[in-house]
């Protein structure tokens, strides 16, 4: 591949990085707080592309690029375009509840603390939050209080529902999944990758993840309504 074609590829790679960026398809791949960083590389290469044209035709015009044997390119190279244009075209799911029943539960040790809830009957806290309280506190601090919370819905081969959120580090790549399992009344149709928002309170009752025998608590739920999925569908609350 000659250098305009290399050129071509950089500005298309630097393209798709800013279509990328400056979408909420972004959040697909990455956490939300690294979108600086992602239109920033975007930039960078759209710059490199235009400075590697301008070179070129500047060493052609004073003839210090000519070449003693010119020769055609292949144009097979231009597939290396392909899944740039797919990156763009084609938005990719969310991971769901395939994963997360395949990867072990991302909740292994036990938080620093927890800080004070909210006066109130019913508080609303993100799944990782109750799935930590439940599992290292004891529900000490859930007693006697309606939650709700939200996650999209996986169903074990043993027929149990759990609600999940994928919790990221960095990006979707090291995704791992936080399972709390929902007991009580529980909806009738159970259908993998439904986003829920449940209401219920806290119960004692715990599994091991049959992945990595790490702690899933459950939720004792009185009401379940789908809702639509969030606009960034991993949590970024958890810090690992």
């Amino acid at each position: 591949m000659n250098r305009q074609a290399q050129a071509a590829v950089l500005f298309l790679t630097g393209g798709a990085i800013l279509h990328t960026g400056l979408t909420d398809l972004y959040l697909r791949y990455v956490k939300a707080g690294l979108r600086p960083l992602l239109l920033a590389a975007g930039v960078v290469l759209i710059a490199a592309a235009t400075a590697t044209v301008w070179y070129e035709r500047r060493a052609r015009r004073t003839g210090a690029g000519a070449e003693v044997h010119p020769h055609r390119e292949p144009r097979i190279a231009w597939l290396m375009a392909l899944p740039l244009l797919a990156l763009v075209l084609v938005a990719p799911p969310a991971l769901g509840s395939y994963s997360a029943l395949r990867t072990g539960t991302a909740l292994q040790k036990q938080p620093w603390g927890f800080a004070d809830l909210p006066a109130g009957d019913t508080v609303r806290l993100s799944l990782v939050d109750y799935a930590g309280r439940a599992a290292y506190d004891h529900g000490r601090s859930l007693d006697n209080r309606r939650i709700t919370t939200a996650g999209f819905l996986a169903v074990g081969s043993d027929g149990t529902p759990y609600l999940v959120r994928m919790a990221l580090s960095c990006c979707a790549a090291d995704a791992q999944p936080v399972k709390i399992g929902l007991t009580g009344h529980t909806p009738t149709v159970l259908r993998p990758d439904t986003w829920l928002e449940v209401t219920g309170t806290y119960t004692a009752k715990q599994t091991k993840d049959p992945v990595n025998k790490g702690i899933i608590p459950f939720l004792k739920i009185t009401e379940a309504k789908p809702i639509k999925a969030p606009r960034d569908p991993y949590d970024e609350s958890w810090n690992g």
